[in-house]
């Protein structure tokens, strides 16, 4: 019988052969001929069905972590305590658009008056911080910039739009909040992160180590009437920026002066301890290299595990083994031919040998 899914964690020599190439240089010391071993693929980053992103908490993401805490507790003061404010915090084109309410460009677009959405919104950023320790807190925070500046443009052209063509009018409904990076974050996540098989349910469709990630931003997508419109431009925005069209990432970013500015005063506030629960894997000489270590190994793991899952598919003729279902001419031929064989010799009489026949002829 052939196997459905190969068991994690075994590999090849082959395999083993590329762990060793790529292996950094070490100083001597005892023996290093074996590769770091593989930590079993779920465990300490979420279970299978988040995305494996090294650390478990928000070890080496102070930004993430502040993006988690200071929104959502003043959307909860908002919500709460202070009802009554929430009107400078309204997300409305129309009034920026008449009445010049410039501000309503940063108040309405930071802090989310939906419980909801701050849920929704708060599971997404904590899982998405792995771009946050694969890119540094710099770089991630050049692209939440890049991208919440565009989506305010895209917003204007988006509201123009379906009001020219549909007749509705969108300007005075859309959501508040940190909403539209939050949907740009999909981008590099679809193209950088792997996706690896975890359950196959009803023949093609099959649970993924990304599924419950996309359920959440569907949740979020459908929260509400016009959120619609923040979901695309956030996209569009996080296309833009993570493609390098137009230049974007070089006219939109956080100056170096600003991230030293904010990683000495900032960041001592929001950084998060070293997680000593954990367990060290890996060959190298600190943790954090044993911990990057950790990380590209487990991105190995989970690239050739869908390679492996195409090359099956390849083998079974598709997504959908159709050998099974309708097996090929030629077995079908030889099957036939068998079942003609047995009929032959079940339906043929025994031969029947006379006494003459058993007389021996004497020399």
């Amino acid at each position: 019988m052939r196997r459905s899914q190969a068991a994690p964690g075994v590999e090849s020599s082959c395999q083993i052969r590329r762990h060793a190439r790529s292996a950094p240089a070490l100083s001597p010391g005892p023996s290093t001929s074996t590769p770091p071993p593989v930590p079993p693929r779920g465990s300490g980053s979420g279970g299978t069905m988040f995305t494996s992103t090294g650390s478990s908490g928000l070890y080496k993401a102070p930004l993430s972590k502040g993006l988690l805490l200071v929104p959502s507790a003043l959307s909860l003061l908002l919500a709460l305590l202070l009802p009554h404010c929430q009107r400078f915090f309204v997300y409305d084109l129309q009034a920026i658009k008449d009445d010049f309410q410039i501000w309503r460009l940063i108040c309405g677009r930071i802090i989310c008056l939906d419980l909801k959405d701050t849920f929704c919104s708060s599971l997404l950023i904590y899982n998405f911080r792995i771009f946050e320790r694969r890119y540094g807190s710099r770089k991630f925070a050049s692209f939440l910039l890049g991208s919440w500046v565009l989506s305010a443009l895209v917003d204007f052209i988006l509201v123009e739009a379906v009001w020219y063509s549909f007749g509705i009018a969108a300007a005075g409904n859309l959501p508040s909040g940190f909403l539209a990076p939050v949907f740009a974050l999909f981008v590099p996540f679809y193209c950088s992160i792997p996706r690896v098989q975890v359950a196959q349910i009803l023949g093609p469709l099959s649970i993924t180590n990304k599924t419950l990630i996309y359920i959440l931003g569907l949740q979020l997508f459908t929260s509400g009437s016009y959120i619609w419109i923040i979901a695309i431009s956030g996209l569009i925005s996080g296309i833009c920026y993570n493609s390098k069209m137009f230049q974007v990432h070089r006219v939109l970013y956080v100056p170096s002066w600003m991230a030293k500015f904010f990683s000495r005063t900032l960041e001592p506030i929001f950084s998060s301890s070293e997680p000593t629960a954990e367990a060290r894997v890996g060959m190298g000489a600190t943790v954090d290299i044993q911990r990057q270590q950790t990380m590209e190994l487990l991105d190995r793991q989970l690239m050739l595990s869908q390679f492996a899952q195409v090359r099956r598919q390849r083998q079974q003729g598709g997504m959908i083994n159709w050998n099974r279902l309708f097996p090929p001419l030629r077995q079908r031929r030889n099957v036939n031919y068998q079942d003609d064989r047995r009929s032959e010799q079940q339906a043929s009489p025994p031969l029947e040998v006379s006494e003459e026949q058993h007389q021996v002829v004497p020399p």
